[in-house]
Formats: C-alpha cells, structure tokens, sequence
C-alpha cells in the first residue's frame, strides 16, 4: 500500500486503466476511493486541484436530510441521514463533531411555528434513529429555555422566549475531507492527479494535457466515470444541469461575540429555509446561505453579488439584539450545486443524483450533494461494473476509515497539538515529523501565521509533500481556509512561499 501521495501534473499516468475518474470533487475522489478499494486499477484526474469546484464552499456541514423531510423527499432525507452517520462514526469521525443548532422563539415565531419546529426537529431525530447513529453520536433535541438559549447564544434578541435545540455533524473543513479521500484512494492503489485536464474523452479514454508542462498523452480506459459536477455538461454534451449558488460570508468570531452554537434564523415566507451562523473551530463564523438559480457560462469560481450579502445580513440580524452591517463582513464565497434540471425554483429541485451513461459509454453521475458522495460513488461504481463487465469486488466504503480517522477516545491520546489532530487526525505526528524532517525546529513549525490565522508552517509543508499542492493557492485556498478572508490572506502569503523554499530546499 502507498502512502496517500497527491501528484500535480501527468506525470507517471500509465497509457491504459481499468477506472479513468474525471474530477476531484468530493465525488471524484469518493468514485476513486471506491473503486480502487474493489481492486479496479484507478487513474483520478482534475484539470485544477483537489475540491477546486463545489466541495470547498459549502456550508462545512454533514446534514441528516431534515430540510427534505420537510419537503416530503423521505427517500433523500433517509440516505442522508444513513450517510451522516457513516461519515461521522465510520469514515470521517475525526473530522467532524457534533453542532448543536438552535431556532431562537422571537416575538416573530408563532406558537404554532414553534410547534412546527419542534416536531421538525423530532422528525429529525427520528431519522437519526433509523439510520442507526448513535446517540452518543448526535444528542436529543428539545426545546430550551429563554436563559439556556442566551448561555449558548447571547446576542438572541432580548425577548426570545426559548428556543428549538438540535444536533447535526459539522465539518472541520469541507476540502480536508476531499483530500483526505483522495489520499486514501491513493493509499488503496490509486493514481491522483491534479492539474491535468481532459480534452477529448469517449467510454474508452481520453486525451489528457498536463497544464504545468503542456504536454499531451492518451489514456485508454475500460471505464470512464465524470464526476466534474456543475461542469459536467461542457465535457459530456447532451447533460443539462440547473445550477444553483450557495453564498455565504465570513465574519469574525467578534461579530457575533459568545457563540457556542449554529443560529437558524427563518427566512421570512418559508416554512423549511434558514439563514445559518455557523461558528468555525479556527475562530471566524460562516453566515449562509442563498438559493438562487444560475444562468449562462458555468464559471471557474463565482462571483458574491451584493444582494447575497444583503439577504444573508438581513434575515439574521431579525434574530440578534444588535444587527449586523456591511462592515461586519470579512469575507465571502459562494459555490454552485449541480442540481438536475427540472420545473420549479431551484429552492425546491430535489437533491437526488443520477448516473447516466453518454453514447460513447462514458458514466457520468450528478446532482447530489457533499453528505451523500460516498453513495453516489457507489452507485456510479456499480454502473461501470455492470455496463463495462469489470472484474472487481463488492463496495467496501461504508466501513473504510479514510486516512488519520478515528475514534474520540483515540484522538485524545494523540501526541500533537489539537489543531493538527483536528485536521489530520492520527496522522498529526506525521506532519510535524515531516516538518521536522525537512530541516526546520518544532518552534518553526508550529508558530501560527497570526492571532487571527491559526495555520501553521507544518501543515502547508505536508501539503506540498503529501496531498500534491502546486502553488501558494492550493495551499491557502484548498488545503487551508485561509484565502476566504483577504487580509489574512495577505498575512500568510509569506509563510505559504517559505513553505514551498523549505521543500524545494530539502530536495536539492
């Protein structure tokens, strides 16, 4: 077995594979991971980086489907569910931990409203049970009083007469679960490759263009699976999506002072919408997030349009005690869903994906969403099987821990600072060993970039090393969350490139 090594570029893809994945979204890499883990050969491709596209602006949440329970979508709402609780205690349990989330009673929420979320929340945890996540795993929901409510989160409006509590999983970084995935597809015997794009591709290959060198080669393939999301229909023509963009902002843990919770706020007019204040264990709060249909070219990342900004600030701020304004704003980033086209608003299109196969046999699966990748790399899998007749065992990923996973008992004994087994997990050791092993002391290595970026010189240098990062952008963008605020950005540009001098140092 290898040890979960990202390449950038071409270089070492063999001229033929059993597997050839396009896109390394959370869905490539689980479509990669799944496939070699049933010993198919595996080459894994993405013309940019790892969670280029829509698996890094999420809401960094694992959701239990209670949104499309509310809809009437109790099939979604129960995969979701079942997939929550994978992830948080079977594959990814060191990556995410429970939210607690709370419905503050206003003076505007209705006693029949408030009725409604509490059954709502009920009818989650009802989910929770049928999808057999433990309690220890996810706590009971209930309704909480005016001062247990203000404990969690003091700037409620004064005249909140309680609130709603549930628990849902959060992420401790959406894209560190992408890479975590691709890693451990590389572990199983995958090869992963960033910056390599697809030019022409057809069931049986592709041709392939290396965007660091320019050179070009073909691969043949006796499967090819397209798991490039919102894009999929500029390579596979005849596949009509309906994009929807997710924006949130970024604020700082100050805007809203005391928080030791998620703050659903209604959206005025709808029985099932929230604006989410999701507060980030590196300190800031992520405010989210809109619906609104796109039209037009697909762009490599969205723009924030204004109104976003606005609508996120408003509707929350109809639940705080002091408002919040523009200047509050740190930051802001917006993703897009690749939802299947249909009648209706995007708000209300299903969340289901499909697998559809292109007259040149290419497998191409979409829609979906981050909770669910590893059943839809499942389902996709099983379509190459079956169409392509491959050779290859059952689905293995519903019990295959990805890279540095483990239990909370185990992490707790970890020898290394919280933060890197936050986000790496039993692997933290490693990534300061590895530090340390290209020449620079403990001190060095672990020095934060600043008070309010808590990033660390180690864990940029294992991002070159180990998970393929080309540039100071796959390292403050992708590996780290650092690029989503502008001045802390600009603060870590210098250690980003000092990571890259150490590499390259250690190589000569």
């Amino acid at each position: 077995m290898s040890t979960g090594r990202i390449t950038a570029g071409s270089a070492g893809i063999p001229e033929s594979t059993d597997v050839l994945v396009i896109g390394l979204g959370v869905t490539g890499a689980g479509v990669a991971l799944d496939a070699a883990a049933r010993g198919l050969d595996v080459v894994a491709v993405d013309a940019f980086d790892v969670a280029w596209g829509t698996s890094r602006f999420s809401s960094k949440l694992v959701h239990g489907g209670l949104r499309y329970l509310a809809k009437g979508q109790v099939a979604i709402a129960h995969e979701s569910a079942v997939e929550r609780g994978i992830l948080m205690e079977s594959t990814a349990p060191h990556l995410i931990r429970a939210l607690p989330m709370v419905i503050p009673l206003t003076s505007d929420v209705t006693a029949f409203q408030a009725f409604l979320a509490r059954r709502g929340v009920g009818a989650g945890d009802l989910l929770r049970k049928v999808a057999r996540t433990g309690r220890e795993t996810l706590p009971k929901p209930r309704r909480i009083s005016a001062t247990e409510t203000k404990a969690l989160a003091g700037v409620i409006r004064r005249d909140t007469r309680g609130g709603v509590l549930s628990w849902d999983g959060q992420l401790e970084d959406d894209a560190r679960l992408v890479v975590g995935l691709a890693r451990t597809a590389a572990a199983e015997g995958a090869q992963v490759h960033t910056r390599t794009r697809v030019l022409e591709v057809t069931g049986d290959g592709a041709l392939l263009r290396d965007e660091l060198t320019g050179e070009e080669r073909r691969i043949t393939a006796k499967a090819v699976i397209n798991a490039t999301g919102v894009w999929a229909g500029t390579l596979i023509p005849g596949i009509v999506l309906k994009p929807s963009r997710g924006t949130h902002v970024v604020l700082r843990a100050s805007s809203l002072p005391s928080v030791r919770c998620a703050i659903m706020a209604p959206v005025p007019g709808s029985s099932n919408r929230f604006v989410f204040a999701l507060p980030q264990p590196d300190g800031n709060i992520y405010l989210g997030l809109t619906d609104e249909e796109v039209d037009g070219e697909i762009p490599d990342v969205p723009e924030v349009p204004e109104e976003d900004v606005t609508f996120l600030l408003d509707v929350i701020s109809r639940v705080l005690e002091t408002p919040l304004t523009r200047d509050d704003v740190v930051g802001a980033y917006a993703g897009l869903r690749p939802l299947l086209k249909s009648d209706g608003s995007t708000a209300d299109l299903s969340r289901k994906h499909a697998v559809l196969t292109s007259d040149t046999g290419v497998i191409t699966i979409v829609g979906g969403k981050l909770t669910t990748y590893r059943r839809m790399a499942e389902d996709a899998v099983d379509a190459a099987v079956a169409q392509r007749s491959l050779a290859a065992g059952p689905c293995r990923t519903k019990a295959l821990p990805i890279l540095g996973a483990a239990d909370a008992d185990t992490l707790a004994h970890v020898a290394a600072p919280p933060r890197l087994v936050r986000r790496f997990g039993t692997e933290a050791p490693d990534v300061l060993a590895n530090a340390l092993a290209h020449g620079l002391s403990e001190e060095e290595a672990l020095t934060p970039v600043s008070a309010t970026v808590p990033a660390t010189l180690a864990e940029l240098v294992f991002g070159i090393t180990h998970e393929g990062a080309a540039d100071v952008d796959d390292l403050l963008d992708r590996r780290t969350k650092i690029g989503l605020v502008p001045v802390d950005r600009e603060a870590a540009l210098p250690l980003a490139q000092r990571a890259f001098d150490v590499v390259a140092r250690a190589r000569t």
